[in-house]
């Protein structure tokens, strides 16, 4: 009987931040919200796969991070205005600049990590996936 093998879907490798070859080993060490600061691996502890393909490499992840900033930024925007019953006014200015501040500083952890975990996963064509680290 042939053995079929059972796929780790992709969704599950790239929300807990597993190796896009292997999608067993851990692309960070460390947590994203805690005092041992997360890092990139050098390359997976599962399959030997290098994570920065190339010198600077992860300057790409820049212009990922770069557009999910910007949609945390509109929609907090477009939720103060929700909240505050529509006030718009030069007043409550500092409200807006406030929330969006403080919640791009609150979310720079998570978009350092899926930056780069979408990056590795969804814009590197040199990284394929092989099933057959799925076996182990």
């Amino acid at each position: 009987m042939g053995h079929s093998l059972q796929k780790t879907p992709k969704l599950y490798a790239i929300l807990t931040g597993k190796c896009p070859h292997c999608r067993r080993g851990a692309i960070f060490t460390g947590s994203m919200y805690g005092f041992n600061v997360q890092r990139t691996n050098y390359k997976c502890a599962h399959c030997g796969q290098r994570f920065e393909i190339e010198p600077g490499y992860f300057y790409a992840a820049m212009y990922v991070s770069y557009a999910m900033n910007m949609a945390e930024m509109i929609s907090m925007g477009f939720l103060t205005y929700y909240l505050s019953n529509g006030k718009l006014d030069f007043d409550s200015v500092w409200l807006y600049v406030g929330v969006i501040f403080l919640g791009s500083l609150f979310l720079s952890p998570l978009n350092y990590r899926y930056s780069r975990i979408i990056l590795l996963h969804l814009l590197s064509p040199k990284i394929k996936y092989n099933a057959n680290f799925d076996k182990s």
